[in-house]
């Protein structure tokens, strides 16, 4: 039996990663708020309540109580606002669902996956140390690798998308924003069938 707190009674966490203030807007860091942000729309929402250290709406999927949340501690220290939210609420680690990017995928690809390490990906390295456990699920978009090796992969993942990409990057958001719906409704193998 789980006893949610009176204070919203939320029972899932899905965590949109990216980097807060028109600067970051449309990069390849910010696929993650990008999917929060249609993933809101389609719930008639709007991610703007200021809590945890972060921006948060609460919708609702299938009966159960979801929070979205789109960090605003930057990307490095995604952790501190997730594990805030977490221990108000006592969500346990698998039901906190986080959309990150992916540089290793190709533009618009997902991955779904119900746990794993950080793969190099900052935010998901301090959630990991915050939380104390890899065994989160996470969603992540891929945005391509830079163009060649010696690329500096902090300019790549802060560069924007333009023309195609851009139009592939809106579908992969929205794609992410139903494989959040589909985890929480149907469970991690429907979903990893469905959008991996």
């Amino acid at each position: 039996m789980m006893f949610f707190s009176k204070s919203g009674g939320v029972s899932w966490l899905a965590v949109f990663l990216g980097n807060p203030g028109p600067r970051y807007e449309g990069t390849r860091h910010n696929a993650g708020f990008m999917a929060g942000d249609a993933l809101a729309k389609a719930k008639g929402a709007a991610i703007n309540k200021v809590r945890f250290r972060a921006l948060t709406a609460t919708v609702d999927v299938g009966g159960e109580k979801l929070m979205l949340m789109k960090p605003q501690t930057y990307m490095n220290l995604s952790g501190e606002a997730v594990s805030q939210a977490v221990k108000f609420y006592k969500i346990p680690p698998e039901h906190v669902i986080v959309v990150s990017d992916e540089v290793s995928l190709p533009i618009g690809k997902l991955r779904v996956r119900t746990k794993g390490s950080a793969g190099g990906h900052n935010g998901l390295k301090s959630i990991i140390a915050c939380l104390g456990t890899e065994e989160f699920p996470r969603i992540r978009i891929g945005v391509g690798a830079p163009p060649h090796p010696d690329y500096d992969m902090a300019d790549w993942v802060l560069s924007t998308f333009r023309n195609q990409d851009a139009e592939d990057m809106a579908k992969a958001a929205a794609r992410a924003a139903e494989a959040v719906e589909c985890y929480i409704r149907s469970g991690p193998e429907r979903a990893m069938n469905l959008y991996n």
